[in-house]
C-alpha cells in the first residue's frame, strides 16, 4: 500500500501522489465512461428488435433484479475474498459478457433471448461489484483521504453522468447506418468491453492493506451478522432508517414528478426537463467536489449537517410546484443537487471508517439494498399519487413529509450527535 504521508492541507495534491488512488481513478473513469455507453445503446438494440415497450421494459428489469437480490450475497463475498479481488474478477466477467454482445450485434446474428440472457448476467455481475467498489477504498488510501478521495471519485463520476451518453450517441449514431442501424451499437458495447479490461488491468495493480485471515462463514450466516451489527449500532441503524426515509420522498418526485412537470406546465416539455436535470447533475458535481476538497466545511457534527441539508431540500420542494419556466427549474435544481452531493460523500465516507473492516462489503451492501430497493417503490408511489394529486400538490406533500421526517430525526434519533470520525 501506498504509505505517502498525506497533506491535510492540500488533499488533492496528496491523492494525487498516491499511485493507488491514482489507479483506481484512472480505470473506475473507463468504466464508468463505458457503462453509459452501453445504458444509451441497451435499449436501442432492443428496440432495433422489438418495438414493444414491454419488452423493454422487461430487459431493463433483468439489468436491475439480480443487483437487488443478490447484493448482499455479493457484500458477503467482498467480506470473505477481499474486495479487490471479487472487483478484479467482476471487471473481467463483465467484459467478456459485453464483448460477446458486441460480437454478435456486429455479426446481426443478436436474438432477444440472448439479450435477456447477457443483460441478467451483467446485472447479477454488478450484484459483487457494487458492494466490492464501496469497500476497496478504505483498503487504498490513508485514512484521512477518504472523504477528498470520494469526493474526486464522485465527482469525475458525475461528470461522466453528464457527458457519457454525449460521447455514447455520437459513436452509436455515427459508428453505423442511420436510425437504428448496428454497427454502432456493436462499437458502443466493444468500447464498454474494452473499459472493463483496462480497468481490469489498472485494479491488478492497486495495493490493499492485508486483512486478518478468518474463518469463511456461510453466506447467509454472514449476511445475518451483518444484520444484527447494524441494527445493535444505534446510530448505524438511526442513519439507515434516515436515509430511507428521505430516499422514498425525494426519489418518487424527482423521478416521476418531474418529467410529468415538465409535459403539462413547461414550455420545451422534453427541453425542459432535459435542462433540469442537467442542472441537477452540474449542482451534484460542485457539491462533491467541495465536499472532497473541503472536507472541514460543515456544521459541528455530520448529523447535524445532514438533517440542514435535508431541511433546505424540503424548502426547495416547497417552491418547485409553483415553477412555470424550465430556468427557475434548473435554478431550484442546481442547489439542490449541490447539497444532495456533498451530503453524499459526507456520508459514506464516514461509513466507510465508522463500519469494521471485515464487515464492509456487507455493511454497504445492505445500504445499497435500502437506497436502491425503495427506488422503483418510490417512482410507483408518486405515480400513484399523482392520480389523486396534481403535480404543485405533490411537490407540497413531499416537502412537508421531507420536513417531517427531519423534525423526528432530530427530535427522536441519535442522528443529530453523530460526530466526524477523525482520521
Amino acid at each position: 500500500m501506498t504509505t505517502t504521508t498525506p497533506d491535510t492541507a492540500d488533499p488533492r495534491r496528496a491523492l494525487l501522489r498516491n499511485a493507488n488512488f491514482r489507479w483506481l481513478l484512472g480505470g473506475g473513469l473507463l468504466s464508468m465512461l463505458g457503462d453509459q455507453f452501453t445504458l444509451l445503446a441497451l435499449p436501442w438494440l432492443v428496440m432495433s428488435i422489438s418495438r414493444d415497450p414491454l419488452v423493454l421494459g422487461t430487459v431493463l428489469a433483468l439489468g436491475s433484479l439480480p443487483r437487488a437480490v443478490f447484493i448482499l450475497v455479493g457484500g458477503a463475498l467482498v467480506d470473505r475474498h477481499s474486495p479487490r479481488r471479487v472487483l478484479w474478477l467482476t471487471k473481467w466477467i463483465n467484459a467478456a459478457l459485453l464483448g460477446t454482445l458486441a460480437a454478435l450485434t456486429a455479426a446481426g446474428a443478436i436474438t432477444l433471448p440472448q439479450v435477456y440472457a447477457l443483460t441478467l448476467a451483467i446485472g447479477l455481475a454488478t450484484a459483487f461489484s457494487y458492494p466490492a467498489g464501496s469497500a476497496i477504498l478504505p483498503q487504498a488510501v490513508p485514512v484521512a483521504l477518504l472523504q477528498p478521495a470520494n469526493g474526486l471519485l464522485m465527482g469525475a463520476g458525475q461528470l461522466v453522468l453528464l457527458l457519457g451518453p454525449v460521447l455514447a450517441g455520437l459513436l452509436v449514431t455515427t459508428g453505423g447506418a442511420p436510425g437504428l442501424g448496428r454497427g454502432g451499437l456493436a462499437w458502443a458495447f466493444g468500447f464498454d468491453a474494452f473499459s472493463f479490461a483496462v480497468s481490469a488491468w489498472t485494479l491488478a495493480r492497486v495495493q490493499t492493506a492485508a486483512r486478518e485471515a478468518k474463518a469463511a462463514q456461510p453466506v447467509f450466516a454472514a449476511i445475518a451478522e451483518s444484520l444484527r451489527s447494524c441494527w445493535q449500532d444505534r446510530e448505524l441503524r438511526a442513519l439507515f432508517l434516515y436515509f430511507s426515509a428521505i430516499a422514498f420522498f425525494v426519489g418518487g418526485p424527482i423521478q416521476v414528478a418531474l418529467p410529468v412537470l415538465a409535459s403539462e406546465r413547461l414550455p420545451g416539455g422534453a427541453a425542459a426537463l432535459g435542462l433540469m436535470l442537467a442542472a441537477h447533475g452540474l449542482g451534484a458535481l460542485a457539491g462533491m467536489a467541495v465536499s472532497g476538497l473541503k472536507p472541514h466545511w460543515r456544521l459541528s457534527t455530520l448529523g447535524g449537517t445532514v438533517l440542514l441539508i435535508d431541511s433546505l431540500a424540503g424548502a426547495v420542494f416547497l417552491v418547485f410546484g409553483h415553477v412555470h419556466a424550465a430556468w427557475q427549474g434548473a435554478l431550484l435544481l442546481l442547489p439542490l443537487g449541490a447539497l444532495g452531493g456533498f451530503v453524499q460523500v459526507a456520508v459514506y465516507s464516514w461509513l466507510q471508517r465508522r463500519i469494521p473492516p471485515a464487515m464492509l462489503g456487507r455493511s454497504m451492501a445492505l445500504f445499497m439494498f435500502i437506497v436502491m430497493g425503495l427506488a422503483p417503490l418510490a417512482s410507483a408511489a408518486a405515480g400513484a399519487a399523482l392520480r389523486v394529486l396534481d403535480v404543485t400538490q405533490l411537490f407540497t406533500a413531499a416537502a412537508a413529509c421531507l420536513l417531517v421526517v427531519v423534525a423526528l430525526g432530530a427530535a427522536f434519533t441519535p442522528i443529530r450527535r453523530i460526530a466526524y470520525l477523525q482520521a
